[in-house]
């Protein structure tokens, strides 16, 4: 549906209308007068800010309000830091005050903002372009007012906490329209004295019209170009200038703008104190590290030392020979055994056990034996004696011994005279003996 056939409620209406301002003009700069000005119990801030031909609501709530460093008034001009809005329950337009600021001093902010945000892009602030500065500085300047409370703090934690540094003051106004050209000259004159290892730009709290000195673009440079480094200890921890940001250290407020280029002597005492005895639990720590690391080595030394190798050979030696005793033993006593056994089933087969039953019976075999053999011997005798005596009967001897005679030649017994021949030699044999004889015819 178009949205101009469309019905509307009030409040979605009165939504819209807000978000439409919310993001269609957003957090804007306004400078007006203050009327109708309300504290209730809440803490919030209620008013009205006008000029010559209009007005409108505006509502600063107490987490901003207390953030404020004056009190404000019915008919005083301010400017203000707000978001353009619609309160839905009444349909009334208004403003959402984030900051609020006296009028003279907001056109001090919007230079000093133009100013910061040129002198940024350039580069003046960044971090990498900042000068480191000394922790315990030998010796110290001071540029500001010889007269105000500043020097007199400064000097004051300087003697308490580093009464051996050396002071330079280079003084100057530090307010007023020519206070930032002074400034500079002292920050030169510094350079080129080149006696101080840092110096401290400070000066005691104010507003910021006293402190405006410090938001010059020309003090800015001045203070990026020294070859020392800077820190500024600028009126109180709520104020910030142009010098803080290009410094390069910023502290809160003089007296710790000394304390950040000194230590404290009792503290630098304490602190070597604790160095001593850091480093003596460190140098124990190490020697008892060492004197492990040595008795690591020298167990490892000893291990692959000569010595502990011939050591272990000979222990190994012993082992072995314990080893080879102890085999040599087992072996010996299980020969020994074996031969007892052998021995015993030696003994337990031996002939002498049954020596005397043989002997006994080999007597008795004998005795068999002897009477059997006289038996045959005689029986055979008795035998041969019958033979024997045919044969005597029939010997050649018995015939010999009747005178008879037998004759041999070459070939044998000669049986017959054809036998013999004229000259042969033959034997005569005869019962008592035999006789060589020839033959003539």
């Amino acid at each position: 549906m178009p949205i101009d056939q469309a019905i509307w409620s009030v409040s979605a209406l009165n939504f819209e209308i807000r978000t439409l301002l919310e993001k269609g003009i957003g957090s804007i700069w306004i400078e007006g007068e203050i009327s109708n000005f309300a504290r209730p119990a809440s803490g919030h801030w209620y008013f009205s800010l006008k000029d010559e031909r209009a007005q409108l609501r505006a509502a600063m709530f107490k987490n901003r309000n207390g953030r404020v460093s004056f009190a404000p008034k019915n008919g005083q001009q301010v400017l203000i830091r707000a978001q353009v809005t619609l309160y839905e329950s009444r349909g009334e337009f208004q403003v959402v005050v984030d900051h609020m600021e006296e009028a003279g001093i907001g056109r001090l902010m919007q230079q000093y903002e133009a100013l910061k945000k040129k002198l940024s892009a350039e580069g003046l602030f960044t971090e990498t372009n900042k000068k480191p500065i000394p922790a315990q500085a030998r010796h110290i300047g001071i540029v500001t007012s010889a007269s105000g409370a500043a020097i007199r703090d400064a000097l004051s934690v300087i003697r308490r906490r580093s009464p051996q540094s050396e002071v330079t003051v280079y003084p100057t106004p530090v307010q007023g329209e020519a206070a930032s050209a002074k400034i500079i000259e002292a920050i030169r004159l510094a350079n080129r004295h080149a006696a101080s290892d840092v110096l401290l730009l400070i000066r005691g709290g104010g507003s910021l019209e006293d402190l405006w000195c410090f938001n010059d673009e020309a003090l800015a440079r001045a203070i990026f170009d020294s070859g020392i480094p800077i820190v500024s200890g600028i009126g109180h921890e709520i104020d910030f200038t142009i010098a803080d940001f290009v410094a390069d250290v910023r502290a809160p407020t003089p007296s710790v703008a000394a304390e950040t280029v000194t230590q404290d002597q009792y503290e630098v005492m304490q602190q070597i104190d604790e160095w001593t005895a850091r480093l003596l639990r460190n140098t124990q720590n190490r020697l008892q590290q060492l004197d492990l690391q040595l008795q690591n080595l020298q167990h490892r030394l000893m291990q692959f030392h000569p010595q502990t190798a011939l050591q272990n050979l000979r222990q190994r030696l012993d082992f072995a020979r314990l080893r080879l005793l102890t085999s040599t033993q087992s072996e010996l006593q299980q020969r020994q055994n074996h031969f007892r056994s052998s021995v015993d089933a030696l003994q337990a087969s031996s002939p002498a056990h049954s020596l005397p039953l043989l002997q006994q019976r080999v007597t008795s075999q004998l005795h068999l034996l002897t009477e059997s053999t006289k038996v045959q011997l005689e029986h055979q005798q008795h035998r041969l004696a019958l033979p024997a005596h045919a044969l005597d009967h029939l010997s050649p001897l018995k015939t010999l011994a009747r005178g008879y005679a037998t004759i041999h030649n070459k070939n044998g017994v000669v049986t017959s005279v054809q036998q013999l021949q004229s000259g042969d030699s033959v034997t005569i044999r005869l019962q008592d003996g035999s006789a060589r004889a020839e033959i003539l015819q």
